[in-house]
């Protein structure tokens, strides 16, 4: 039909034009300051996966992205924009944290499974409220989630200024959990098993993330209650007339949502800091709307965009170590022109590529 891309296109090219915008531009700005762009990006990707430790981190910051990307694109397929995942991880970290220091006298084979369904619990709470509030009260979700990021963030800081704050430490944070409370690290998997792996915070939530991504595609698209949230994002009147409770959906999803994110602080607090540190998320769950939706609100999609993502973080901060007049600063810009192209404009290019495809089809 016209207007219509072919669905390789649609997940593929698409996105893959908008990448190259991106970083046409940014070319550009890195060309008004005086650095050749082709020198910038060449660091840029080694420092990104040029080595095996760059590879660590890139992994490292991409598996916070695949969480909160998933939960971005979970809550799209209901037709909500949660843009919670920032409070909702927030308060996911709070729940590992009290399983980690109230619970460490038990072995760690209980402790870590009843600290990652803590950060799930806390961070589906925290979503579901929200999803609550626009199906039974009629507020908007994009308003409330954002509301509760400050809600979040007030809470955590009180809590780590009042209530878990270690006294020895000059700044809000707890004490360090006791290592079989943490996660393991990459070098810690490898010394187990006789080898030496490069150091970097890259740890076994990493797995997690690849399991959480399965899971959301036999949900979404195998399951009769993934068939209801697709079917309330779709059309909300026909949901309701086909017997589909769509206030349960929403709030379901919402809930599904927030613990997607939650399990981003498994990442963070369980395995790179080992401790919760005040603003431990980082602005991830901002990025993690860029991620899903270039790919395309799709667990593939995700984690290849997450990956991207990753890449950007850890080869830009080799990129401002390396050029002394690109700072960090100027790195974010281009991170942004990334998230601008791929999120919020993603769709600019769709009628150029779908009037070609159209004449192409018209030829043939």
């Amino acid at each position: 039909m016209k207007g219509e891309l072919p669905r390789w296109v649609d997940l593929g090219l698409l996105p893959a034009v908008n990448l190259l915008a991106a970083l046409a531009l940014s070319s550009l700005v890195v060309l008004a300051i005086g650095v050749n762009p082709l020198a910038a990006l060449a660091i840029l990707v080694r420092g990104a996966v040029g080595y095996p430790e760059a590879w660590g981190y890139t992994l490292y910051y991409a598996t916070n992205f695949v969480f909160t990307g998933l939960a971005v694109a979970v809550a799209f397929h209901a037709g909500l924009f949660n843009i919670g995942g920032e409070g909702q991880a927030y308060v996911a970290g709070l729940g590992a944290t009290l399983v980690c220091l109230g619970l460490d006298a038990l072995p760690g084979f209980l402790v870590v499974p009843l600290a990652i369904l803590a950060a799930a619990a806390f961070g589906a709470a925290w979503g579901a409220i929200p999803g609550w509030l626009q199906a039974r009260r009629g507020s908007h979700v994009v308003i409330t989630t954002i509301m509760f990021n400050f809600l979040a963030s007030a809470l955590m800081t009180y809590m780590l200024s009042n209530v878990l704050l270690d006294p020895t430490y000059g700044s809000p944070e707890t004490r360090h959990f006791a290592p079989h409370a943490t996660v393991w690290k990459l070098t810690d998997i490898a010394a187990r098993f006789g080898f030496e792996a490069p150091r970097s915070p890259l740890n076994a939530a990493t797995l997690l993330a690849l399991a959480a991504a399965a899971f959301v595609w036999v949900y979404v698209w195998r399951t009769r209650a993934g068939y209801a949230l697709r079917t309330v994002g779709a059309n909300e009147q026909a949901a309701r007339y086909a017997g589909i409770d769509p206030a349960r959906t929403i709030i379901a999803a919402m809930a599904i949502s927030g613990a997607l994110a939650g399990l981003m602080a498994v990442n963070e607090v369980m395995g790179s800091q080992q401790r919760m540190v005040l603003a431990f998320t980082g602005g991830y769950g901002f990025v993690g709307i860029a991620v899903a939706l270039m790919g395309r609100n799709h667990p593939v999609g995700v984690c290849l965009a997450a990956l991207l993502f990753g890449a950007l973080y850890q080869g830009g901060s080799d990129l401002a170590f390396e050029i002394s007049t690109i700072n960090r600063d100027l790195v974010i810009v281009i991170q942004g022109l990334v998230i601008l192209f791929c999120g919020a404009l993603e769709n600019m290019f769709r009628p150029a590529l779908a009037a070609f495809f159209a004449r192409e089809r018209a030829a043939a």
